[in-house]
């Protein structure tokens, strides 16, 4: 039985936050929790917590089951781009250039590797 947890709206590029679910993807739970803690990167705080809040909804689903217990795998994680706030930046001769401030969302899926 499988369990989704998603994160909406966080405003950091998708590209940044792909480089680190490209790093995690099938991993096992518990090594990807400890490659996510001591990683230098921003993006590493709230992807260890939705990791985290996947592995409750897990547990919450499969009652009586313990996560620790069954060897959960990151089965699914994939981010998406989320909405963009447009923003102008002054520029010589009175011009604007336009910032791009990007957001993404990102869906991870856990399962019991069996």
């Amino acid at each position: 039985m499988e369990a989704v947890a998603k994160l909406r709206n966080y405003p950091t590029g998708p590209r940044k936050m792909r480089l680190l679910a490209d790093l995690i993807r099938g991993m096992e739970v518990e090594k990807a929790l400890a490659v996510l803690e001591h990683h230098p990167q921003h993006n590493a705080v709230p992807l260890f917590k939705l990791l985290k809040s996947a592995i409750n909804n897990w547990e919450q689903k499969n009652e009586g089951k313990s996560a620790a217990d069954n060897s959960l795998v990151v089965k699914t994680i994939f981010v998406d781009g989320g909405r963009t706030l447009k923003r102008m930046r002054p520029a010589p001769q009175g011009r604007g250039y336009r910032v791009r401030k990007r957001s993404n969302h990102v869906t991870i899926i856990v399962d019991s590797k069996n």
